[in-house]
């Protein structure tokens, strides 16, 4: 089958004198020369990272760099903040609250409050030094006004010292959110005087920055109505989705207090958070509902200076880890507590020490015997491991605003030495500890080694060479996987249907046959032998797992296509959750679908309505002023409809409805997957408790 070809396990063979592996594996020649002569050989253990990124306590004008003029953000919004969506707006709150961080982070900041407003606005209040409120030289303007007024303007360029460590890279946050918003509103506590400013209609100052009262305290308030003209899908705040990312941030920044009210409803909702023990807390919160294979949380952390072109900086790394005995694994990173949702240096880093310590130990301690001719992959050493990678960065380098992928080469050098030396010397120090990582990595290695062999048994049970298609795909003639989509159709009946109402050229068909294998809870051997997965495999043509190749899919559209039933939306979220686990990319690439079948068919007058809500029957018989109790048809699956219907309700692209499966919060997601469809009965018991006074049109 065409799975063996796509799906190769990156393994090497392991000679003798490979035995214990090199301390630089896994950087060329070249890049280990260039590196090594910028990083300070001493590691700096033991050292409080509040103590490497506190700044001098003199935070005025001239701590202020303005790089540009100010841009119209108005007129391309996406680029700044991702999106008008949902996730766009709540990106305003993320840029405010950083600012907050920020100053935590400079060692002036203890306390955070996030308040939504009856009104939907938001207030975001820190205790830190307060916004400059002199003059910068440069526009002539305060520093508040500057910083909301002026894009790549504030304290964290150059020389002038307002930060060493910042989660905002571009100097655009404030003034984005300006750019954005309605109105905002700007007050400043700073030597013992109050300042306050208005901004309306996108970013104009109602007046100049006035000094309206005295004080005995430190910080600054803002507030902001998002612009309903530019978020025209929604202004509504959403408490979750706010609480679990200032939780997050708690999290990162041990013994800061963060808080959130929502006084939109009576009584109001308040939660506060603070960790003292940073992200050796975060993942035994992300571990509560799972079985940990030991107790202990595996913590390093340290720091390495760096030569930055003639600068010398430091950066400082942490990780928590723990294993638990699921089969998938929850490893987040993180630079300057912003989520690098892509990875990046400091997760290369840290998977060249786990692999090469791991099969250190193994090799010295007999877990992999010299009969063993593979050594443990990262797969293997990823098994069941939740992680936090936590880096702080003078100079960090993303790729793009939305900062999904730190890029920095010294990275990954500093984390591979400080996680790798302290790990090494936590195994030898803990042997109960080691051995039970080494059996979990050692059932992982024999997993992978049995899933090989069951992909060559079916292999070679179907009679297919790697290169075959699934004899079950309908497949479009193009070779464009721009334009070509792939229906993933519940059903013999429904796929036959839909292969005859299909546009050949651009749509292929994959017929399944009941329900596919439940991955989250299933090793890798068994999950080939479910003959509906691999022929998934084989049809989208980009790998599985690591292996995984975005570029390489067949297909730009993959829609999911059941019934609308219980039955059917089982099917739609194994197929999901396979998706989430093994191709992840196809999802964040927004390559995913969900296709709307219509539920109601109304015929008026040798024409047919078709209703995909129940509301929107309703409006169908108003509209066509129908009598009680005229006919109409419900379908109750795909296979009740005939090509010609399938074709113009659910896959035409002129006229049809289909959802595009995104995912704003990675851990959230995981989380999800994890509770409902794990092996663990409690987590999903508490989610029917609470959710069940949700539900609607209950199937049963």
């Amino acid at each position: 089958m065409e799975e063996e070809k796509k799906i190769q396990e990156v393994t090497e063979e392991v000679k003798p004198e490979d035995e214990i592996i090199p301390e630089n594996e896994g950087f060329n020649e070249q890049e280990e020369k260039n590196i090594d002569s910028k990083i300070s050989e001493e590691i700096i253990e033991g050292v409080d990272e509040k103590v490497l990124e506190k700044v001098d306590n003199e935070y005025n004008s001239d701590s202020l760099t303005v790089l540009e003029g100010l841009q119209a953000v108005r007129k391309r919004p996406g680029m700044y903040i991702g999106s008008t969506s949902s996730t766009g707006l709540h990106h305003l709150v993320w840029e405010i609250v950083d600012n907050g961080i920020d100053e935590a982070l400079a060692g002036f900041c203890d306390t955070v409050t996030v308040t939504i407003n009856p009104d939907n606005t938001i207030t975001v209040t820190d205790n830190g030094r307060g916004i400059p409120t002199d003059i910068v030289a440069k526009t002539g303007l305060s520093g508040v006004e500057t910083v909301y007024t002026v894009l790549h303007a504030g304290g964290k360029f150059g020389d002038g010292g307002g930060y060493k460590v910042s989660g905002g890279l571009h100097g655009v946050g404030a003034s984005v959110v300006n750019a954005l918003s309605e109105w905002v509103d700007v007050t400043v506590h700073k030597n013992g005087e109050i300042w306050y400013i208005r901004f309306e209609n996108g970013g104009n100052a109602v007046d100049r920055l006035k000094k309206i009262g005295t004080c005995d305290d430190h910080g600054t308030i803002v507030t902001f109505k998002p612009d309903p003209t530019i978020f025209k899908e929604t202004t509504v705040f959403n408490y979750e989705t706010i609480k679990n990312r200032l939780r997050q941030m708690a999290f990162l920044n041990k013994g800061i207090t963060i808080t959130l009210t929502d006084k939109r409803v009576e009584p109001n909702e308040k939660e506060s958070f603070k960790y003292d023990g940073g992200i050796k807390e975060y993942v035994s919160f992300i571990n509560k509902k799972s079985f940990p294979l030991f107790p202990d949380i595996i913590y390093c952390e340290g720091a390495q200076k760096f030569d930055d072109n003639g600068v010398e900086e430091i950066i400082y790394a942490e990780i928590a880890l723990q294993y638990t005995s699921n089969y998938n694994n929850n490893v987040y990173s993180y630079c300057n507590n912003v989520s690098t949702g892509n990875g990046g240096m400091h997760e290369d880093g840290f998977n060249l020490a786990l692999t090469r310590v791991l099969n250190n130990y193994a090799r010295e301690n007999k877990f992999l015997k010299d009969q063993d001719k593979e050594k443990f992959n990262l797969d293997d050493c990823l098994e069941g491991l939740t992680a936090i990678i936590s880096v702080k960065h003078p100079n960090p380098q993303y790729e793009g605003q939305t900062k999904g992928k730190l890029g920095n080469l010294e990275v990954k050098k500093i984390v591979s030495n400080i996680f790798g030396e302290q790990l090494q010397r936590f195994l030898l120090e803990n042997k109960a500890v080691a051995t039970e990582i080494m059996k979990k990595v050692r059932g992982a290695y024999e997993g992978r080694l049995a899933a090989r062999a069951a992909r060559e048994n079916t292999r070679r049970k179907n009679g297919l060479e790697p290169t075959t298609l699934p004899g079950k795909l309908a497949d479009c003639s193009s070779n464009n996987p721009e334009e070509c989509e792939l229906f993933i159709v519940e059903g013999n009946s429904a796929g036959g249907s839909a292969k005859q109402g299909r546009d050949p050229r651009t749509q292929a068909i994959m017929p399944l046959r009941g329900k596919i294998l439940n991955v989250q809870k299933a090793q890798q051997h068994r999950i080939f032998d479910n003959a509906e997965i691999g022929n998934m495999i084989s049809a989208i043509g980009a790998g599985f797992g690591e292996d995984f190749d975005i570029s390489k899919i067949r297909y730009h559209k993959i829609v999911i296509m059941t019934d609308a039933d219980v039955d059917g939306s089982h099917i739609r979220i194994l197929l999901l959750t396979f998706f989430h686990r093994f191709m992840k990319p196809l999802i964040d690439h927004g390559y995913i679908y969900i296709a709307q079948p219509p539920l109601y068919k109304v015929e008026f007058k040798n024409k047919a309505y078709y209703a995909y809500t129940d509301e929107q029957l309703n409006v169908i018989r108003k509209t066509l002023d129908l009598k009680p109790g005229y006919p109409y048809q419900r379908y109750k699956g795909l296979g009740e409809m005939d090509p010609q219907q399938l074709e113009e309700t659910t896959m035409d692209p002129k006229v049809r409805k289909m959802l595009r499966v995104t995912v704003d919060d990675a851990l959230a997601a995981d989380q999800v997957f994890s509770d409902l469809m794990g092996e663990e009965v409690e987590p999903r018991s508490e989610f029917i408790e609470k959710n069940a006074k949700f539900v609607k049109n209950l199937d049963i």
